[in-house]
């Protein structure tokens, strides 16, 4: 962090007074995004290890500046040690927006204005932002291609496919693959095409979206971007709106293109598929290769996509295995479990060591309970404890004969329990609670552990427990 306080000193040349961290989707990425402020000046810190994807997002916010689209400023950079500044835009994504006015298929009309001049501003990306871009710096593929289909067709089938355990040919799925990526390279591709164009990278204020997150751009077709906005699947935004959104888009393009609609519509439901199947990918691969539960909570909605394109869209190519293995999921009792399941509150339970930082929050929830317990009773200052954790019986005990540890935990149990309570009520998915103490190794454990104890098995919960402060411990060798 130290390198952010500098690059924030150096640019306003002031102290930093405060730093929060921000996790929300983009901490599944990787990135350690912050908060730095002090008084009424804030910025967005980024700390980011792949130097090849910081060039990229950097080059492209230059650019795009420089073409008056709406992106964030950049302030500052130290590539050297995967660090930069850049404006903050608020904390409200369009994904919230949406969430916070609408009513299952009601949704307020603030709402589908907003999407309006989103998607009226997406031609200016594709096309004018496109223009005399510098796409060598781009990471991992400069277009994309039939390298880039590839992976994501294979990052279905290998994460989600085999670990849902959906039954299928692999000669005649590749067959399928391959028409596909064929029909879908005849697509014009001389375009800026943003990779990642969903509601959780848009951001809204004062009225006015803004865009972040477009480091994976590169040169592709037009149909994908409007494709991952309007079939992002928690948005789950209904057909008619959809089919709204994609007529203003086109309105749109046409002030910057010769269209003819009924080429660019032959292409846009391929395009549609593949991005519904990369997403699916990604939530394989989080959900049952990581264990990460929530991120299993979008697949009913993509399934729910793919029930409606299978009923109403007839593709221009023949695609008869990837359409059973389609069938299949949609009857899998497996992923009916996991629709099931997905009305679940996830409560995510950690530990950690206040002096190695807070733990991501990777919901959009914003970060729940932080629990200090720092104040009871320390078995890392005792020898015969210092070895153990809390996950080890004589530490239990130890701490089990603590009036201070009851009390403490009894006052978590009432805090959480209520708020559980509420959270079920309201239909929330997700809560994050953190126990965090000197060391990340004892205490923190404990209360981590007999919190997840009390709520494992409760009605309509799912439980996720996580050690940081060990896990971190361990990839140093200790």
């Amino acid at each position: 962090m130290d390198v952010l306080r500098r690059l924030f000193e150096q640019h306003f040349h002031l102290p930093v007074e405060h730093i929060q961290p921000l996790q929300g989707e983009l901490g599944a990425s990787g990135r350690n995004i912050l908060r730095l402020s002090t008084g009424k000046t804030t910025a967005i810190g980024i700390l980011y290890g792949v130097r090849e994807e910081n060039i990229a997002f950097l080059s492209f916010s230059r650019h795009f500046r420089k073409c008056g689209l709406p992106v964030p400023e950049i302030y500052a950079e130290a590539l050297d040690e995967g660090a930069y500044l850049e404006e903050d835009l608020g904390d409200t994504t369009l994904f919230e927006f949406l969430s916070k006015n609408r009513s299952g298929e009601k949704i307020a009309p603030e709402v589908i204005e907003a999407y309006r001049k989103v998607v009226a501003v997406l031609p200016r990306f594709q096309v004018s932002g496109g223009r005399d871009l510098d796409y060598t710096v781009c990471y991992p593929r400069h277009s994309f291609d039939r390298q880039s289909i590839t992976w994501d067709l294979n990052y279905f089938k290998y994460y989600f496919l085999r670990l849902a355990a959906i039954p299928f040919s692999e000669q005649a799925l590749e067959d399928d693959f391959g028409r596909l990526t064929d029909f879908l390279l005849t697509a014009p591709s001389d375009y800026f095409l943003y990779r990642d164009f969903q509601s959780r990278n848009i951001m809204l204020r004062n009225g006015k979206p803004y865009f972040v997150d477009y480091q994976g751009g590169r040169k592709g077709a037009l149909q994908y971007d409007i494709a991952s906005l309007l079939y992002d699947g928690k948005a789950d935004l209904p057909p008619a709106v959809r089919k709204e959104l994609l007529d203003d888009y086109l309105d749109a393009l046409e002030s910057y293109i010769d269209l003819d609609r009924e080429t660019f519509l032959r292409h846009y439901y391929p395009y549609v598929y593949v991005r519904i199947l990369q997403a699916l990918g990604a939530y394989g691969f989080r959900g049952f290769y990581e264990r990460k539960a929530h991120f299993l909570q979008s697949v009913p909605y993509a399934l729910k996509n793919l029930r409606w394109l299978l009923h109403n869209v007839k593709l221009p190519i023949e695609l008869p295995t990837l359409t059973d293995a389609f069938q299949s999921m949609l009857a899998s009792e497996k992923l009916l479990a996991i629709a099931s399941d997905a009305q679940n509150l996830i409560v995510r339970v950690f530990s950690f060591s206040f002096h190695r930082g807070f733990p991501k929050d990777e919901t959009g929830n914003g970060g729940g309970f932080v629990f200090d317990g720092r104040s009871l009773p320390n078995p890392g200052r005792e020898e015969q404890f210092k070895t153990l954790t809390g996950k080890d019986a004589p530490v239990k005990e130890y701490l089990n004969q603590q009036e201070s540890v009851h009390q403490f935990l009894a006052s978590v149990f009432s805090l959480v329990d209520g708020t559980i309570g509420n959270y079920q009520q309201r239909g929330f998915k997700n809560l994050m609670v953190s126990f965090g103490c000197t060391g990340g190794q004892h205490r923190s454990v404990y209360l981590a552990e007999q919190l997840a104890k009390r709520l494992r098995g409760r009605s309509g919960v799912a439980v996720e427990l996580r050690h940081l402060g060990l896990e971190q411990l361990e990839q140093m060798g200790q």
